[in-house]
């Protein structure tokens, strides 16, 4: 097989992991990476370059593949010269913070037809893997609702991440944007949106501005439903995604660590790679000084073992299809942008219920 090297844009805390985990795949090999903070130190780290732009990076002859792993707000440059320069492209979620960047990547790199991957990593999770084998199999029926959350309680912090600035991160609704995705990959593009909440507790400087309770409906052809709850302001933290079916339901416990099929009776799954990830998982939520589903990681920190198994997972994959791996009719999707623009269509139109107060189709956010 041949060599396959990478460009690495942002090298924080899971931009620096990813070079780790490419760097010890077979056949891959990290030669450059660019940040404007801490590129150098983690360049030594990696054993390769650091390129002083990211068009430097995107243009060198000894890059094949660009990993995007920059803020929220900053990836569409990186991308777009990615494609300019002929280059595979994988991105972290969410790709953009509105729909129509995301037309402009998903439209240039398949002009230059390149990979355009995005970074969707609840998908390499082993019990939403099962979970999707179980749905496919016909276990549960027909899925009539979805609901999920993500919420906690935040104290105020010493700094404030830019996590926490709409501007750059999107807010809660675009950067947890895990189970939106995950939803939609089960039930398709809803018709019609809302969405209420805002900042209800946590205002002034120290918290930055993004909204810390949102409330979400959609609503599906069918007679489907789905909601789901964000948000930092829950002195009760929850996070998890429940599916409900015609034949029975399935529960993914990210905040206890399962994943629980229930029909006639009741029978429980790993949620990651082993049992030890699972525990280790839910002893860290239980000890963690914020709720692990606001929870951000910093800079010089490592992620944790069951989250580094999920990003082993996706690179592997990322690296399999650059050696030539066939694609999987569900995952094309992925592999092209466009789950992620679906995913960020439906969060142009819920950001849109929200400032209007009414119900939004979500094909008025695609023209």
């Amino acid at each position: 097989m041949s060599l396959i090297r990478y460009g690495i844009v942002g090298t924080g805390y899971f931009g620096a992991e990813l070079g780790r985990i490419l760097n010890n795949l077979d056949h891959a090999k990290v030669t450059s990476v660019y940040d404007p903070s801490n590129s150098e130190d983690i360049a030594d780290e990696l054993g390769c370059e650091s390129s002083s732009t990211i068009e430097e990076l995107c243009s060198r002859e000894d890059v094949d593949t660009v990993i995007v792993a920059s803020p929220n707000s900053t990836h569409k440059e990186p991308v777009l010269l990615a494609a300019k320069y002929g280059k595979n492209v994988f991105c972290e979620k969410p790709i953009a913070l509105n729909f129509q960047d995301c037309e402009e990547m998903i439209q240039r790199t398949k002009e230059e037809n390149v990979v355009f991957m995005a970074g969707h990593i609840m998908n390499f999770m082993n019990g939403v893997r099962r979970a999707k084998q179980i749905i496919n199999e016909g276990v549960i029926g027909d899925i009539l609702f979805c609901h999920a959350e993500r919420n906690g309680w935040e104290e105020v912090q010493e700094t404030v991440s830019w996590k926490k600035l709409r501007d750059i991160s999107g807010g809660h609704l675009y950067h947890h944007i895990h189970e939106l995705d995950f939803i939609q990959f089960l039930m398709g593009v809803p018709e019609r949106v809302s969405m209420s909440g805002g900042n209800v507790v946590h205002t002034g400087e120290q918290f930055g501005d993004e909204d810390d309770m949102l409330f979400i409906t959609l609503e599906f052809s069918g007679k489907r439903f789905a909601t789901l709850q964000y948000g930092s302001a829950f002195r009760w933290s929850d996070h998890f995604v429940k599916i409900q079916g015609t034949l029975g339901a399935i529960l993914i416990d990210m905040q206890n660590a399962k994943m629980i099929l229930k029909t006639t009776n009741e029978e429980e799954y790993i949620l990651h790679e082993t049992k030890e990830e699972d525990e280790d998982r839910a002893q860290l939520n239980k000890n963690s000084e914020m709720d692990s589903a606001i929870m951000y990681g910093r800079p010089n920190q490592r992620p944790p073992q069951w989250l580094q198994s999920m990003m082993i997972n996706e690179m592997r994959y990322l690296h399999s299809v650059l050696q030539g791996k066939e694609i999987e009719d569900e995952f094309k999707p992925l592999l092209d942008g466009t789950a992620a623009r679906d995913s960020i269509a439906t969060a142009d139109a819920l950001t849109l219920s929200l400032q209007e107060d009414r119900k939004v189709s979500v094909v008025e956010v695609m023209k």
